[in-house]
């Protein structure tokens, strides 16, 4: 009783009372503790970095779903096959956009580096002489 929520909740927002009721719900095997499995499952699809795990990824949570006979995450895993070629180009995009962002900030932090060896390397011979 009163478990929805806690089904549609995510993890990391769970309270400590929250989590043990869950860990006891997940006991069961009911078919709405096996979609929040299945929905807490697929937030792995956002950590990755290569397309080509994320597609593999993709294509196993999608067969497991559909063996798993609850008609509202099939719905969910037929559209996810439909747009596949989509997701998969949207995370290389996002990944990319990252990536540049990443070397953008490492240029940034070697520049400031260099300045600051200069910097420390002037007072060393102030310091010297």
């Amino acid at each position: 009783k009163k478990t929805r929520f806690l089904l549609l909740k995510r993890s990391e927002n769970l309270s400590a009372a929250q989590e043990i009721k869950l860990s006891d719900l997940v006991k069961y095997n009911l078919k709405s503790v096996r979609a929040y499995l299945l929905k807490e499952d697929f937030q792995n699809f956002w950590n990755y970095k290569s397309s080509a795990w994320a597609a593999k990824f993709l294509d196993r949570w999608c067969n497991q779903t559909m063996k798993s006979k609850i008609e509202p995450m099939k719905d969910i895993a037929k559209m996810l096959r439909r747009h596949k070629r989509l997701i998969l180009n949207w995370s290389r995009s996002v990944w990319s956009a990252w990536r540049q962002q990443l070397q953008t900030m490492d240029g940034l932090f070697k520049r400031a580096q260099s300045r600051l060896d200069a910097f420390f390397r002037s007072l060393s011979f102030r310091y010297i002489w």
